[in-house]
């Protein structure tokens, strides 16, 4: 079963410094990572920066066009207003059937704020319970939505990626 991952930080560098940490826990074979990104925002900004880590993880696995798609749907919709709103709010709906739900994109946008930042890790076989401490000892606090083998297809067929997994 894959696993959407989001880690949030108390500080703008805390996700691309836990880059290493997420490294090493691939090299312990705790976490199987198949893509990430992550989001820094710098006090003061009216949205997120983001950088998708397909360089970092080969191909990815879903690409781009899904991180942008999450992400626009997390930090951008507040910022255009009800009218786009309404039209995006079918966007939602159709993620909710891979399992990234409304309440997931709620508490991303509500916890992941000016002054934070945040890692995405779509991952496979981690070992969740070894994982998450190493985490909290950099300050993370654990965000993270399961996706059954069918919701997984369902994402890679809707953004046209192949299942193969690379490794970071």
């Amino acid at each position: 079963m894959a696993t959407l991952t989001v880690w949030r930080f108390p500080t703008v560098e805390g996700a691309e410094n836990a880059l290493e940490l997420l490294r090493q826990l691939q090299k312990q074979q705790l976490i199987s990572i198949a893509d990430a990104a992550y989001v820094t925002w710098p006090e003061g900004r009216k949205k997120p920066k983001t950088k998708d880590l397909g360089s970092l993880t080969g191909a990815g696995a879903l690409g781009g066009a899904f991180w942008g798609l999450l992400f626009g749907l997390i930090f951008l919709v507040p910022l255009l207003g009800a009218a786009v709103g309404a039209a995006i709010g079918a966007l939602t709906g159709s993620l909710s059937h891979i399992g990234i739900d409304e309440e997931f994109i709620d508490t991303v946008r509500n916890q992941v704020t000016p002054g934070t930042s945040a890692l995405f890790v779509m991952s496979d076989g981690t070992v969740l319970d070894r994982v998450v401490e190493p985490f909290k000892e950099t300050g993370a606090t654990l965000l993270s939505t399961n996706l059954s083998e069918e919701e997984e297809s369902r994402l890679r067929e809707a953004f046209g990626e192949a299942p193969q997994r690379e490794r970071l």
